[in-house]
């Protein structure tokens, strides 16, 4: 007992190198790396590890570890806050201002979503990026009329609706893009739906205008026949015709944003505190955790103190989208903000924080002990082994996956649960955003599982780990690879349709010899022909007896390949059902032809 309260408590972060490890246990760094190795890791100080891995090692040194998390239970400013708070502010409208509109582009894959975002901020991203898809949200800002209007820019994948959806509720405007070659998709449908019952301001823009099948009006009534009742057409909705390749029409399409912006008059409070929301975030290697970040009222300041979800946090510095340094920030504005102790999740909300009473009871609050985080693990791990072992009907498909943003892990799971299948189920064991760490590689050997990684590669230490385990690791810049890639996998474990093709029928007329599965029979072919080699099945009265394999085959005493029809033949048959006189064996060839997901 006495041993136990002399332990030392150590309290480990998510992540950290083998040098600040042995600094937080009061060790020397060749004990920390002998305890490693004791464990099978080879490592070196500057080496990073995880939580789970400092945990077992600070352990068996004989200290108590607890980790720094949030606890789940925490008061934090939500969307539906954020919400409340600009309804609130619409109510004095003496202190309230112009802002720039916020716009989101949707619209069916490859009907000139990214090549409209292009011309727009005039530079031609999409040629190259991986695979010619935007991979995550951006936002920036292009002036018409020496006005400024707020683009922010979602995935173009039709897989990807929440990231969508979540890109126009933060928009002010919307524009709807349709091919006029191509017209009305089911894509369209369901973001026209989701605009309709969100009565979110939509801009119409017919793009390809410009090729030789475009039909201008066919698209509109499309548009009307699902609700979409552009002018012209029974409705008010604002259209443009456009090529966003040859650059047609795209000022016209500014000068209607500004208009529909004056029409619902968009304002905020510019002097107070600043509130936004949180875009994407990431893990800069050289400059440590990046927020990009949109202002939605008030005016962010570098120096100021910010609770942005769990986390509180100073602005030391912040970028504009060209990656401009900035001292400021007004409503309306995308901005990158630097020097967050940690990245914050893809939609918190933050907000501005003078009260220095305040700032310490969340920054109390936020790294409270989780006292279950352990017994969290330790639960998890057995969810794992049991879903392992757990014979369900379907096949499983173990696979572990880590991206470089929260935006991406949601995109990658969300188009994975959509994949259709009713006989392989994908079974997420281990999802997170980071590089691929020794915890990844663990949770694979549990169950064999694939390691993705989309935009991140192992630790080095996870690399030898994997390569000791052979597990599997795969990285990935294009998340149709990715996503093709585990479709093939999945495919592997269906089971082949079997293709059976009949070639003959024939009466048996004696039986020459019965033994424990092998008789010997004669007959005659009365239908196609019979093959040595192939299978046979046993027909009594056309009901169905039981199958075997035709392994020789004579005809007047001589083996031969094959007797066609009106021929009689000896079989040699191998099976464990009995042939009577007066059965028909039917002699058919079956062919192994591998599925597809």
């Amino acid at each position: 007992m006495a041993e136990q309260q002399e332990k030392k408590i150590v309290s480990i972060p998510p992540q950290l190198t083998v040098k600040e490890l042995s600094f937080r246990l009061d060790l020397g760094i060749a004990d920390v790396l002998k305890k490693l190795m004791e464990n099978g890791i080879i490592a070196n100080l500057n080496d990073t590890i995880d939580f789970e891995t400092a945990y077992i090692i600070s352990e068996e040194l004989g200290f108590i570890t607890e980790q720094e998390i949030v606890k789940e239970n925490s008061e934090v400013f939500t969307i539906e806050d954020l919400k409340k708070e600009l309804q609130k502010e619409e109510s004095d409208k003496k202190k309230l201002t112009p802002r720039p509109p916020v716009v989101t582009i949707l619209g069916h894959v490859d009907h000139g979503k990214t090549t409209l975002l292009d011309t727009l901020r005039k530079a031609h991203i999409a040629e190259g990026e991986s695979g010619g898809i935007t991979q995550h949200i951006n936002a920036y800002q292009v002036k018409k009329k020496n006005r400024l209007i707020t683009f922010i820019d979602t995935p173009g994948h039709e897989a990807f609706q929440a990231m969508r959806q979540r890109g126009a509720a933060i928009a002010d405007i919307t524009i709807l893009v349709v091919a006029a070659d191509d017209g009305v998709k089911p894509q369209t449908k369901e973001v026209v739906k989701f605009l309709i019952e969100n009565k979110i301001p939509t801009v119409v823009a017919i793009n390809k205008i410009d090729k030789p099948e475009a039909n201008v009006n066919r698209v509109k009534q499309e548009l009307a026949e699902i609700g979409m009742l552009v002018e012209g057409y029974g409705g008010d909705i604002p259209f443009n015709e456009i090529s966003a390749k040859n650059n047609i029409g795209i000022d016209e399409l500014l000068d209607t944003l500004l208009l529909v912006s004056d029409i619902h008059a968009f304002r905020s409070d510019a002097k107070k505190g600043a509130i936004g929301i949180v875009l994407e975030s990431h893990k800069d290697p050289q400059r440590g955790p990046i927020a990009t970040v949109l202002v939605k009222t008030g005016t962010l300041k570098v120096g100021e103190d910010i609770i942005i979800g769990k986390i509180v946090g100073r602005v030391r510095s912040m970028e504009d989208y060209t990656g401009k340094s900035i001292r400021e920030a007004a409503p309306s504005t995308p901005l990158t903000i630097i020097g967050l102790p940690k990245s914050p999740e893809s939609n918190d909300v933050f907000r501005v924080e003078t009260n220095k009473a305040e700032l310490k009871r969340k920054i109390k609050q936020f790294q409270g002990i989780n006292k279950d985080s352990l017994g969290g693990l330790i639960e998890l791990s057995s969810k794992q082994l049991i879903r392992t072992i757990d014979e369900t009907k379907k096949t499983k498909l173990p696979i572990v996956i880590k991206t470089d943003v929260q935006g991406s892990l949601e995109a990658v799971v969300q188009i994975l649960q959509a994949l259709p299948s009713e006989e392989i189920q994908i079974d997420i064991i281990k999802n997170g955003v980071g590089s691929i760490t020794e915890s990844d590689i663990k949770a694979a050997q549990s169950s064999s599982a694939v390691v993705y990684g989309f935009n991140v590669f192992p630790t080095s230490i996870a690399t030898r780990m994997a390569q000791d385990s052979k597990i599997e690791t795969k990285s990935y810049s294009v998340i149709y690879e990715l996503i093709e890639d585990i479709k093939n996998e999945m495919s592997e474990l269906l089971e082949p349709e079997i293709k059976r093709t009949d070639l003959g029928r024939m009466k048996v007329l004696a039986i020459f010899k019965s033994g424990k599965g092998q008789m010997i029979v004669g007959g005659k072919v009365n239908d196609g022909k019979i093959v040595k080699g192939e299978n046979m099945e046993i027909l009594r009265e056309k009901i169905h007896i039981g199958t075997g394999k035709l392994v020789q085959l004579q005809q007047n005493k001589e083996d031969v390949a094959e007797v066609k029809s009106g021929l009689e033949c000896g079989v040699t048959f191998e099976g464990r059902e009995k042939i009577e006189v007066g059965d028909t064996l039917a002699c058919y060839k079956e062919e192994k032809i591998k599925r597809k997901i």
